[in-house]
């Protein structure tokens, strides 16, 4: 039937603000449901509703451009990436996934993370809150600081031996705590070094022993003798780590002061969470079967490091 017009577009808008769905649209005015679902999301944002005058203006900039990118040119592309932007999954998961386990419309497509990022900054900028960072423009990440508490009986994370270090086997974790609006609860991340699994649970405020029950939590959810060694920065919450040491026969490592990036793993996880749970949220509203559902959409991320395998299938090749 061609492209849509502007009074296809005129009539969509109509009944869009009626509340009807792409497929009822659809219906209504004899289109593909995947024509109209495209259009509303390529012309319509959070924080701007569909409008058809304006769609239309930005349908016919495109149709002129003669030097257009790769997912303009490609429907399938550009429906494949906007639907895993749409899953919290980011530009280079949503690249390295589709070189390596490509669905059949799109074998041999290949789009680099860098395309992606430039797609939604230059042609289509309503996009950016998909991003992980929700950020309008880029900006340089930098490291903040930790602080200075005295624990007795650390074990230097230079002690560390060289096969944890290197990744090379599965159960050595990093834990962290993350805070949020007021600070009366936190979160309790353990992150596993090797598959890049994650585990979340609630605690209040910065307590050695919630902290110890967090992570007492995170090996009960685990197959038998599989955390076999756990690393803390310098906070209070791992003062109870002797004791874990003990109960579980596992060892425990710290980082140096001030340097939180020698746990990096657990840190840039974090920022992950940060995407669902920014700070200004109190963790009072939300649920524990909400927090286990974050959780799990996070170890179904592929990852580049697993050769875009999920930490969950590596999990249960083990």
């Amino acid at each position: 039937m061609g492209r849509l017009t502007k009074y296809d577009r005129e009539q969509i808008e109509y009944y869009f603000r009626l509340g009807f769905s792409g497929r009822a649209i659809a219906e209504k005015i004899s289109r593909h449901h995947s024509v109209v679902e495209r259009e509303l999301s390529r012309n319509r944002s959070p924080y701007f509703k569909y409008e058809a005058s304006k769609a239309d203006y930005f349908s016919a900039r495109r149709a002129k451009k003669t030097n257009k990118r790769k997912m303009e040119k490609n429907e399938n592309l550009y429906d494949y990436v906007l639907e895993k932007l749409n899953q919290n999954w980011s530009p280079e998961q949503i690249a390295g996934r589709l070189e390596n386990f490509p669905p059949k419309e799109l074998k041999g497509v290949t789009i680099s993370h860098e395309a992606i990022y430039q797609f939604i900054y230059d042609v289509e900028p309503w996009h950016y809150h998909k991003l992980r960072y929700k950020r309008m423009d880029r900006q340089k990440h930098f490291s903040r600081k930790t602080r200075k508490v005295v624990i007795p009986d650390k074990v230097s994370i230079h002690e560390r031996p060289e096969k944890i270090n290197a990744r090379q086997e599965l159960g050595h974790f990093e834990s962290d705590t993350m805070s949020c609006k007021g600070k009366k609860e936190a979160l309790s991340v353990q992150y596993e070094r090797a598959i890049q699994l994650v585990r979340v649970h609630k605690v209040q405020g910065f307590s050695a022993y919630e902290t110890k029950d967090a992570i007492e939590q995170t090996i009960g959810s685990l197959p038998d003798n599989f955390v076999k060694s756990l690393t803390f920065d310098n906070g209070t919450e791992g003062a109870k780590h002797n004791e874990l040491r003990k109960e579980y026969h596992l060892q425990t490592y710290f980082c140096d002061t001030y340097a939180a990036w020698q746990k990096g793993g657990v840190e840039n996880m974090n920022k992950l969470l940060r995407q669902y749970l920014p700070r200004k949220i109190s963790l009072e509203i939300v649920t524990d079967e909400q927090l286990f559902e974050i959780q799990e959409q996070l170890n179904n991320r592929p990852r580049k490091g697993l050769c875009y395998q999920t930490p969950n299938e590596k999990l249960n090749e083990y």
